[in-house]
Formats: structure tokens, C-alpha cells, sequence
């Protein structure tokens, strides 16, 4: 029987390696978890790995197709390139992995869930991501590893997840909480954007307006009133037409200055430090600071939540989650989390020191930790931030208008002014003559 090497976490949390000796590694992940251990890395050891590649030889020699080989996927693995590897919008991988878990709950085994996926997959790229993951299975991959050779769409923390769902056997449980995840940060992502976009397009028709305005209509409406003897131009005049002349003039530098502007500040957003002074500055700023921590405090607990339910050990789950905040400021201060965690303390103290993250957060946190309640702790946390984020949605959308407006009515005042005030002094000029 062959031999598999294995690390897995105990029942104390530990980190244990050995080798256990089953008929194959379904059988091998079961006495694991009949032990109480629940195996990370799984792997068959040298000596049985060598015996496929020894049926590999003997095949070949006999002028027959090994069994399970397909030649052209070993080169596509052996170049490890994922250049033309098509992927998915986070909806679309939502609604396949609930594909999945909703066949694997079914009753269906992996491969025919994968395959009755497949056979209703639509679109171009999920019938190639699915054949992929198929055909690795097949040669007796796990789902975690196909997917993460397959690449994006399928990020860290999705690989992680399915992970834990095979070495937990909880795979339709964990990928109906992956498949909500999902679907909850693609809600999250329409809602952010569903309250600024319009706010924001507004602002910019308003600009290309007065832009328009101001460069080809005010200096022919101004002119025959220029033209007056005795009419002085005041200063919002002259700064109006000096903007127009500037603009009919160099234009074309506007163009290029304005894309040379938008290169050279993502190049200076790619430098780390200038990054993290952006960063913080937004979580400072008055109206969107708040907007951002909310957004990323829901989607920390919920993720969070969602990896220490499925299975993970909290320190892989803390790395996972670092990366899905999308902020430096705080994805720093979740390394100073997970190092103090790394050391033996609780998560509740580290959370509380770095300051970003709400007293109710660390009171649950601390609270499941203690009762040994922590996932369904952080899922009722996650609904209840959730609640807050459309809180601060709804504020943020009923304070911008008035802002823009109010920033929009300036600049209209200062446009109207420097076509007022011309007539108002040729009005003068006239009555004065």
C-alpha cells in the first residue's frame, strides 16, 4: 500500500507532520480526520511517486498510451504559462462555484459536479477554465491545486478555501459559504459604485460645459462689449478669456499633459511609501475616510469569518484576508496582527492596538475567542457591518451632491461674474457718455 507524508492542524491547533499508510488518498485524508487532525499538505511520499512514472516507461515500451497521460498537458504544465488563459468576472465565478456546491450537495461526486457544470457552462471562458480543472482532476489532482495552476480567476483566498473544503470533507458546505462570499463583495463592489458614479458623472458634464462655455462662447459673446470705447475688463473677465486663449492655443498639451499626469501618477502610486500617504490620507478624509474603513471593516470580518468556518488556521486566514482590503494603511497594520497572533497573543488585542478597526469588532472578537464561538461570532459581526456600510453608503451619496453642488455653483458664479461685470462697465461707459 502506498505511503503519504502529510502536515496537518491537531486538535490543540498544532502544527503535526508524519506518514500514514492507506489504499489511496481518499482513504489516507479519512484516517487523518478519524484521528481528530485535519491534513493541509497531502502528498504521496518519493517511493510511490516513482511507481507512476516506472507504468509510464513500460507503457511506452509496450507502444500503448500510458493510462491518465495526456501529453499535451504536461507541456502546458511544463511552460507554466497563463498569458492566454481566459478568466471570469467575480459574478460569473460565483454563480459556477454555487454550480458546484449545489451539484456536490446533490449527492454527485467531484468529477461528474465538474461535468455537469461543464455541460452547462455558458460564455466563452468558463468551458475552458472547467475543461482545465477537469482534465486535471481526472489525473488525480485535487480541485485546490487545478485551480490554483489554472491561475486567475481563482486568487489565494479561493484556493485556500477549497482546500480546506477537501481536507475538512465539508467540500458543498464550503463552497456554498465561498459562493456567498463572492457574491457578497460583487453587492459590496454595485453598492460603492451605484453611490458615486452618478455624483460623478454629473460633475463631469457640468465641467465639460462650462469648459466648452468658457473656451469657444465667451470670447465671441464678449466681443462686441470689448469692443466698446471706455469699457475696462475686470479680473474674472480677464482670467476667463485668458483660460480660452489658452485653450485654443495649446489644447493639445492639455491632451498630453493631462495623460502624462495619469502615467506618471500611477508610476508614483507604484513607489510603496507614496502609496501609504495616499492611502492614509483617504482613511483621514472627511466624508469618503469613513465610507473606506466601513467598507473594508465588513469585508474583513465577513472574509475572516468565512476562511476560520471553512477550516483555515486563523494565521493563514489573516493573510489571506490582508490582501483583499486594498488599502497599505491597513493591510500593515493586519501583519502587525497576524505577527502578535504569530507570537501567542489573542486576535482581539493586536486589532484593538493598530486603532483601524471598531471597538464592536474587538468585543465580538474577544468574546468568540473566549467561548470558543469565533466564526459564528464574526458572521454576525460581518451582518451587522454590513448594515453599517449601507448606512454609510446611503450618507456618503446624500452628502456628495450638495458638495459638488455647492463646488459647481463657485465656479458658475465666478463665470457668470466675468460676463456680467463687462456689461455692467460698458452700461456705465454708455450712461457716463
Amino acid at each position: 500500500m502506498p505511503t503519504y507524508r502529510h502536515q496537518s492542524i491537531d486538535r490543540g491547533g498544532a502544527v503535526a507532520a508524519g506518514t500514514v499508510t492507506a489504499a489511496d488518498r481518499g482513504a489516507a485524508m479519512r484516517i487523518l480526520q478519524s484521528q481528530g487532525m485535519v491534513p493541509m499538505v497531502l502528498e504521496a511520499s518519493e517511493a510511490d511517486a516513482v511507481a507512476p512514472s516506472a507504468r509510464t516507461a513500460g507503457a511506452r515500451a509496450a507502444g500503448t498510451k500510458p493510462e491518465g497521460v495526456d501529453l499535451g498537458a504536461m507541456l502546458r504544465g511544463i511552460s507554466g504559462r497563463r498569458e492566454g488563459r481566459p478568466s471570469l468576472k467575480r459574478v460569473e465565478l460565483a454563480n459556477m462555484v454555487r454550480e458546484l456546491a449545489t451539484a456536490i450537495e446533490a449527492g454527485l461526486p467531484l468529477l461528474n459536479a465538474l461535468k455537469t457544470a461543464r455541460r452547462q457552462a455558458a460564455g466563452k471562458a468558463q468551458p475552458v477554465i472547467l475543461d482545465f480543472v477537469i482534465e486535471r482532476v481526472e489525473a488525480g489532482r485535487p480541485l485546490h491545486e487545478a485551480m490554483e495552476e489554472y491561475g486567475p480567476p481563482f486568487d489565494e483566498m479561493i484556493v485556500g478555501m477549497v482546500r480546506a473544503a477537501d481536507a475538512s470533507g465539508r467540500m458543498s458546505e464550503v463552497m456554498h459559504q465561498l459562493a456567498d462570499l463572492l457574491d457578497r463583495s460583487v453587492e459590496l463592489r454595485r453598492e460603492v459604485v451605484g453611490a458615486t458614479l452618478y455624483p460623478i458623472i454629473v460633475a463631469v458634464m457640468i465641467m465639460v460645459s462650462i469648459v466648452v462655455a468658457v473656451t469657444f462662447l465667451l470670447p465671441k459673446l464678449m466681443a462686441p462689449i470689448l469692443a466698446q470705447p471706455g469699457v475696462s475688463i475686470p479680473f474674472p473677465t480677464k482670467v476667463l478669456l485668458g483660460f480660452a486663449d489658452f485653450m485654443q492655443a495649446w489644447w493639445w498639451l492639455v491632451i498630453g499633459g493631462g495623460l502624462a499626469a495619469f502615467v506618471g501618477a500611477r508610476r508614483w502610486m507604484a513607489v510603496r511609501e507614496n502609496r501609504r500617504k495616499v492611502d492614509r490620507l483617504l482613511l483621514k478624509a472627511p466624508i469618503l475616510g469613513p465610507l473606506l474603513r466601513d467598507v473594508a471593516v465588513a469585508r474583513f470580518t465577513r472574509t475572516l469569518g468565512t476562511l476560520v468556518s471553512a477550516g483555515l488556521p486563523i494565521l493563514s486566514a489573516l493573510r489571506i484576508v490582508r490582501d483583499t482590503l486594498g488599502n497599505l494603511v491597513l493591510m500593515e497594520a493586519i501583519d502587525g496582527v497576524q505577527e502578535k497572533v504569530t507570537t501567542g497573543q489573542s486576535l482581539a488585542d493586536p486589532l484593538e492596538r493598530c486603532g483601524f478597526f471598531p471597538p464592536l469588532l474587538v468585543q465580538i472578537v474577544n468574546i468568540g475567542e473566549k467561548s470558543g464561538r469565533l466564526e459564528p461570532m464574526l458572521m454576525h459581526a460581518a451582518t451587522a457591518f454590513d448594515r453599517q456600510v449601507n448606512s454609510s453608503l446611503k450618507i456618503f451619496s446624500q452628502l456628495l451632491p450638495p458638495v459638488l453642488l455647492v463646488f459647481m455653483a463657485a465656479i458658475a458664479a465666478f463665470v457668470l461674474s466675468g460676463i456680467l461685470l463687462p456689461l455692467l462697465e460698458m452700461q456705465k461707459a454708455l450712461g457716463g457718455g
